[in-house]
């Protein structure tokens, strides 16, 4: 998808949720252990109940690549199942040298090779230019750089200060050498607050993916207060809020409930910036 594709889902859907399946083999309900691929159906079952609501799905890819090749069948199945008109997100934050570099971008953007064709995927920038470009080199696909995480560690080397500008926004600087708003996003979780007002000078027409709203702490409203710009230009991720909403039969209803209540409250927020 391209942005101007990604802006018009927005405004189709009155929402910017991303939903991530980050589909735990020992936490889906019981029932579907009955099922050849148990992962698999819980997937399905839940894009079923909630593409309504959403705009884009983000696969956490650890989650099946830590069950060998039951894993990856499974991961290939749940790409396939999903909506050709979601945004589709490969969370397998990658980075390393050049040529690896090119055979990861194969593996997730080669349908030919690999039988996936993500849109778009996470990728760490501490090994630099060479280690992004493979990606950006395919048409129509997407980046999207690790910038400001919201977990306890990112105070080791983010926010680390050297001219007056943290390790973060150096990233963020020397990455639009690279590519521009139409190929780069970049991750912001959603407990950084007041900081996406410094990374909105910094990037203000690129797309943010926000992780961290819901279980993670994150609120939506301070999120868009200080995130937002003239085309939303964010995608907001919400997993265990709603995959694991409930553990019963109604798994499914009740993932769609909790999409449904972000999808609303998103729905307020695109109304005040007269998207």
């Amino acid at each position: 998808m391209i942005r101007q594709q990604i802006i018009e889902e927005i405004k189709r859907k009155k929402s910017f949720l991303s939903i991530g399946l980050d589909s735990d083999f020992k936490k889906i309900p019981q029932h579907l252990l009955k099922f050849d691929d148990p992962v698999f159906e819980f997937n399905k079952q839940i894009i079923d109940a909630t593409a309504d609501y959403c705009i884009s799905y983000k696969i956490n890819t650890a989650f099946y690549e830590s069950r060998g090749l039951k894993g990856w069948e499974s991961l290939i199945k749940t790409f396939n199942y999903l909506p050709k008109n979601t945004f589709s997100i490969a969370d397998a934050k990658r980075g390393d040298i050049g040529n690896t570099s090119a055979m990861y971008a194969d593996a997730f953007f080669n349908q030919e090779s690999s039988g996936l064709n993500f849109d778009s995927i996470t990728v760490a920038p501490y090994m630099g230019k060479d280690s992004i470009v493979p990606f950006l080199n395919f048409k129509n696909k997407w980046v999207i750089l690790l910038a400001l995480t919201s977990n306890e560690g990112a105070k080791d080397f983010q926010f680390i200060k050297e001219d007056n500008q943290f390790l973060f926004e150096k990233v963020i600087n020397k990455s639009q050498e690279w590519a521009t708003a139409e190929n780069l996003m970049y991750v912001v979780g959603a407990t950084r607050g007041e900081s996406f007002l410094n990374i909105r000078k910094l990037a203000p027409d690129h797309f943010l993916l926000v992780p961290g709203v819901g279980a993670q702490g994150g609120t939506l409203a301070e999120v868009c207060k200080y995130g937002m710009n003239k085309d939303c230009g964010l995608i907001v991720n919400s997993s265990r809020a709603i995959i694991y909403a409930s553990n019963g039969e109604d798994f499914a209803d009740a993932a769609r409930i909790e999409a449904q209540k972000i999808q609303q409250e998103m729905e307020r927020e695109l109304v005040l910036i007269h998207f």
